[in-house]
């Protein structure tokens, strides 16, 4: 009890008010703090704040303290102790997939090992993939980009905003685990239909040929994604015509798409803080 004396007494001359003392001390010493009741963390008080966050997990502290009469320290415990719980934020998602979507991709995920078996080298010297991306005419450098090292205590450098610009031009880019395949722009007032993109299907198949001796006879696997063109009539016979085999890619699943998540980030990585007049400078720049 003297000990616990002695640091109220410490805390007090360093100026901190009493509610805060009492926080600190029940931080420390738990149950055993004076002046705390000594049933604030009972069974009791658990359940009813386990009961209230299953309710509603948005509740903050001093709700539940309010709820509970314990003092928002009891409840901080009682979460991370007793039951076992972190705050966090909601995580973005593109879109919340329904059971059977979620099953696809388990399915298509499934048949891709079984496809793969044992030695998975073959296979994924077979793949494929592509997808389209916008091209600005000038990209800024991203806020890691920027990072730099700088001594303690000096104010941190001041980078200003600055905007995309507002031309663009979309690229449709195929690819292997050897590199680029195939490159191809948009021109402006032409869009991307099923006709389009059979035309592109042809054209790659070519390259394929061309810059790839041999893996046009060994099979070439297409991975790509579900968009509306790439799925149209047209293009599934354009498929069929070329010779091309597919593989399943479960609906609005970026993160199984590569160009999304690895070709692309950094092919723009590339293009950060360069400056392009027009089309022709950035078609140049591949």
């Amino acid at each position: 009890m003297e000990q616990i004396d002695a640091v109220i007494k410490f805390l007090t001359k360093q100026g901190k008010p009493p509610q805060t003392i009492m926080n600190e001390m029940e931080t420390v010493y738990g149950d055993q703090c004076p002046g705390r009741p000594v049933e604030a963390t009972t069974s009791d008080n658990v359940e009813k704040i386990e009961k209230f966050i299953l309710e509603d997990a948005r509740l903050k502290k001093k709700q539940l303290s309010a709820l509970v009469g314990v003092s928002d320290t009891t409840i901080l415990r009682i979460l991370h102790d007793h039951l076992g719980m972190t705050k966090v934020s909601a995580r973005w998602v593109p879109r919340m997939l329904t059971p059977p979507q979620k099953q696809q991709r388990i399915d298509a995920s499934k048949h891709f090992l079984k496809l793969c078996g044992a030695e998975p080298t073959p296979i994924l010297e077979q793949i494929v993939t592509g997808d389209e991306t916008w091209v600005h005419h000038f990209e800024p450098e991203s806020k890691q980009e920027s990072m730099q090292w700088h001594k303690k205590g000096t104010p941190p450098p001041k980078k200003f905003k600055v905007s995309e610009s507002a031309g663009k031009i979309m690229a449709t880019v195929f690819w292997d685990c050897e590199g680029i395949l195939l490159v191809d722009y948009k021109e402006k007032g032409v869009n991307i239909t099923g006709e389009y993109y059979a035309r592109t299907l042809e054209r790659l198949k070519e390259a394929v040929k061309e810059k790839r001796r041999g893996k046009w006879t060994k099979g070439v696997l297409l991975l790509q994604d579900n968009a509306p063109v790439h799925k149209s009539n047209v293009a599934l016979a354009a498929l069929h015509k070329c010779g091309f085999q597919t593989l399943t890619h479960p609906p609005y699943s970026p993160v199984l798409a590569p160009s999304d998540y690895y070709l692309f980030p950094n092919l723009k990585k590339e293009l950060r803080r360069k400056k392009f007049r027009d089309d022709e400078e950035v078609k140049a720049e591949k």
